[in-house]
């Protein structure tokens, strides 16, 4: 435990829920992938169907930590923050931030009433991947508010809004 806390520079106790939550989130999102793997291949209710499942997720999670670590490195520089617990919340609060942000768009457009079979799929498509983006945006610096990063998420919104030409909607 003692180097958990100095590879990530915990200096409280419960900072370590990030970066035991980011390890579950892993383990969860290689269970996940490693499931559609096994639907795609057509393996679910064979006798390798667990075999596959688990072996699957151990395989896909040493390959995730992997590329987060190397992740972790390329931004380490460019991202102001204080300690290295705080980039495991940061990709925690964009990884619940751009699912939340897509789930949230297909009821938004049902809400509006323009569902997939009264118009065509091209317009609903390109309406639902339009609200994803405004949702995406509040989301964002409300997720970060909730991990404790609001501070850097208003920063990065910020800096993003005015590279794009809104920057006027800051005012």
């Amino acid at each position: 435990m003692q180097k958990l806390k100095q590879r990530w520079e915990i200096q409280k106790n419960w900072q370590t829920i990030f970066p035991i939550l980011g390890a579950l989130l892993v383990v969860f999102t290689a269970y996940t992938i490693s499931r559609s793997f096994l639907h795609f291949f057509g393996l679910n209710n064979s006798v390798f169907e667990w075999i596959f499942t688990i072996g699957g997720t151990v395989a896909l999670y040493f390959i995730l930590v992997k590329f987060f670590l190397w992740c972790f490195k390329k931004v380490e520089n460019k991202w102001k923050v204080d300690y290295k617990w705080e980039m495991i919340a940061i990709f925690i609060v964009f990884a619940l931030t751009g699912s939340a942000a897509g789930k949230l768009a297909g009821p938004l457009v049902h809400w509006i009433g323009l569902d997939s079979e009264n118009v065509h799929a091209a317009i609903y498509w390109t309406l639902r991947i339009l609200l994803i983006f405004p949702i995406y945006q509040i989301l964002l610096v409300c997720i970060g508010w909730l991990f404790g990063q609001y501070q850097f998420f208003w920063t990065f919104e910020k800096k993003m809004l005015k590279r794009m030409g809104l920057g006027a909607f800051l005012r």
